[in-house]
């Protein structure tokens, strides 16, 4: 009887590797055969974009699993996506307000940071550290959509501001995020700081590259900042096969000055509580564990990308136009936050003790194996790539029940 959970998850799981079998199935071969060269690397092309999974093998030419993609797929070269940076004709950012994101999103931002959405509880992940950068990350599931993450991030002897308009700067995040292939501005509001940004992200090499249509604006409280950003729509970008566009898509920060940890009583650190959801056409349990295993190892290159920042803006007098406009904010007082809570009874968000029980990480696990043995028996019959298929399903499966 007690069997009957991980039967139903390996069934489930060989219908999602049976749904996902496409025609590039007799392809795999030659192309695992390459990634043979490679150890697995899996890593998250964030933060602040908790995408997931990053097995990029940079000397394999990459390929797609969307059903039906065919043809050359797109190049991550800035001056071969000139197309990609179409201007919408409809303003989506008018100038003076925004109909992209409104204080209803700051709204949510604040119910989130204050736990007062209503969600379910957050179950902890992980708490890591450096000498100057600590780490602390959970995640909820909700009745629907994706798995949502918090993450708490503290820099030691970085201000707010130094750090908001690093996360906000498009021109200097590929020196730290290895996952953007290409950036543009499609609108911006120089009275709001609204933006609406076009991102394509590198994905693993199983997988087609993203696109995203990210609307993002900033509030100031006090020097304090509530950054939003969140897919949204501009029809006149038609969609393509490749990349794949991710709609529903939702990362956002919260900035402050707190005392640093060092104990001297100054007001020295900064921390960014980050809330991250997306769907991005992934298996959702595939993704989480892409999440739970690629996470420190991309958070760590943050902090460093931070310090790089720092020095880099003290020898230049000028500004990029994204860091510029994240200097573009819309003030409002605390108390006007503090009434938001008499608008709405929303019953306050838990935060668990404890990680994910071990039911759900085996069943986990059987879903990664259900879902191989479909993609294993798609290919043709030679013994090296079934070995190579089951090798990384056990790897993967081992890596979901270790420590975090």
């Amino acid at each position: 009887m007690y069997l009957v959970p991980f039967w139903i998850a390996f069934l489930v799981g060989v219908l999602v590797g049976w749904i996902w079998k496409p025609k590039w199935a007799g392809q795999v071969a030659r192309k695992l055969s390459c990634a043979l060269t490679k150890s697995m690397q899996i890593s998250l092309p964030w933060p602040p974009c908790f995408n997931s999974l990053n097995m990029q093998s940079h000397t394999c030419d990459s390929w797609a699993i969307d059903n039906g993609d065919q043809g050359k797929p797109l190049p991550v070269s800035p001056s071969e996506h000139d197309n990609c940076s179409i201007r919408c004709p409809t303003s989506l950012v008018n100038e003076g307000r925004s109909s992209v994101v409104t204080g209803e999103d700051l709204k949510h931002l604040w119910q989130l940071v204050e736990m007062r959405d209503g969600g379910p509880t957050w179950m902890h992940m992980m708490d890591r550290s450096t000498p100057n950068m600590s780490y602390h990350a959970w995640r909820r599931h909700p009745n629907t959509g994706p798995p949502q993450y918090q993450t708490k991030t503290v820099f030691e002897n970085a201000t707010p501001e130094m750090v908001r308009d690093f996360f906000w700067d498009d021109e200097f995040r590929p020196k730290w995020d290895d996952m953007l292939a290409y950036s543009a501005t499609i609108e911006e509001c120089s009275t709001t700081g609204t933006m609406v940004v076009q991102w394509i992200r590198k994905f693993p090499f199983f997988c087609s590259d993203r696109e995203y249509i990210i609307g993002r604006r900033i509030w100031e409280v006090d020097g304090s900042y509530y950054c939003v950003t969140k897919g949204v729509s501009c029809p006149s970008i038609p969609r393509r096969s490749k990349p794949r566009r991710v709609d529903l898509y939702y990362s956002s920060w919260y900035i402050r000055a707190v005392e640093s940890r060092r104990g001297n009583g100054q007001m020295t650190a900064c921390e960014v509580l980050l809330f991250h959801y997306e769907d991005m056409g992934i298996p959702w349990e595939i993704a989480k564990l892409g999440v739970r295993q690629g996470m420190w190892a991309t958070v760590k290159k943050i902090e460093p990308g931070l310090r790089a920042y720092q020095k880099e803006r003290e020898s230049l007098a000028s500004l990029s136009q994204s860091a510029y406009m994240a200097q573009i904010n819309t003030k409002i007082r605390a108390d006007y936050l503090m009434s938001l809570a008499s608008t709405e009874d929303l019953s306050k968000s838990g935060v668990g003790d404890t990680s994910e029980n071990p039911l759900t990480q085996n069943i986990s696990r059987v879903l990664i194996y259900g879902g191989l043995i479909v993609l294993a028996c798609s290919l043709d019959h030679r013994v090296l790539n079934k070995v190579f298929i089951f090798g990384m399903g056990r790897r993967l499966a081992n890596r979901a029940n270790g420590p975090s």
